[in-house]
């Protein structure tokens, strides 16, 4: 839903950090978007790690809460936490239910998901 992005993959963007050597310039990882532009989601953050400062989450397809799409959040979850992520996680998401129904069914996924020790 972004083609015209200059930089599509997390290579590029781990390349760029790399280059500038700053610890202002870092990776926003926005799961959604990388699920479907190459997939590979732990892989692809194993290999960037050390410059990711920002998660995004949002599941793939729908770009709504953990749970509705694809992506295995509860393996994404327990890898963050097991590399002892300081950064910051965003929830770059919709809800999949109107109203306080989609309220609670987004509270009802991230407990799912976290569920993992």
């Amino acid at each position: 839903d972004s083609p015209d992005l200059y930089l599509q993959n997390s290579d590029q963007t781990y390349m760029i950090c790399k280059a500038v050597g700053s610890p202002s310039c870092k990776i926003l990882f926005d799961i959604y978007h990388m699920q479907k532009t190459e997939g590979h989601l732990i892989h692809n953050m194993d290999l960037t790690w050390d410059e990711i400062d920002y998660i995004q989450i949002g599941d793939n397809p729908g770009r709504k809460e953990p749970t509705t799409g694809e992506i295995n959040y509860k393996n994404v979850f327990k890898y963050i936490h097991e590399k002892g992520f300081k950064g910051v996680l965003g929830m770059e998401h919709g809800n999949s239910k109107p109203n306080k129904e989609g309220e609670l069914a987004v509270i009802n996924a991230y407990k799912s998901v976290d569920n993992f020790l």
